[in-house]
């Protein structure tokens, strides 16, 4: 599990998100790079949520969830077209199917980009949440990635 990564050209992990990505501004996905899958990976599944929403949101904030990536997939572009690509996006916090991009409310906060390597594609409805995600995904994980970034109001 220790060679698949997650990488963007847009931002080092660790380091600040670019304001364009953010939810009020042009509210568009960074572009990502996969290397490293296991030779077992049927898809990828990717999601990014904000743990340091707990406080204000009362809960981890869900921004993307996107299932069914190709497993040979090795990079994902900036305002990906999903879809065409034969991936499936489902609901995040704001109530919309798609990317919901950075929109801290309080303070500079940190985000997860998670990227798990999958046996198996997922048959899930469109609006499935990330929890449905997660649980249809039990058992199915081959391997797993984190790339974090921050971003402030």
């Amino acid at each position: 599990m220790a060679d698949l990564q997650l990488t963007s050209p847009a931002f080092a992990d660790g380091a600040a998100i670019p304001e364009r990505y953010g939810y009020t501004a042009d509210n568009v996905n960074p572009p990502f790079e996969i290397t490293g899958a296991p030779a077992s990976t049927e898809s990828f599944l990717i999601v990014v949520d904000d743990p340091d929403a707990r406080e204000p949101a009362g809960k981890i904030w869900d921004h993307w969830v996107v299932w069914n990536i190709d497993a040979d997939t090795e990079s994902i572009p900036e305002d990906w077209d999903l879809e065409s690509d034969g991936a499936v996006a489902g609901e995040n916090d704001y109530g919309e199917t798609g990317w919901g991009g950075p929109n801290p409310p309080d303070r500079e906060h940190t985000y997860r980009f998670l990227l798990y390597a999958l046996d198996d594609r997922l048959s899930l409805r469109r609006d499935a949440t990330k929890d449905d995600v997660y649980d249809a995904a039990e058992g199915c994980v081959v391997g797993k990635a984190q790339l974090e970034g921050t971003y402030a109001p």
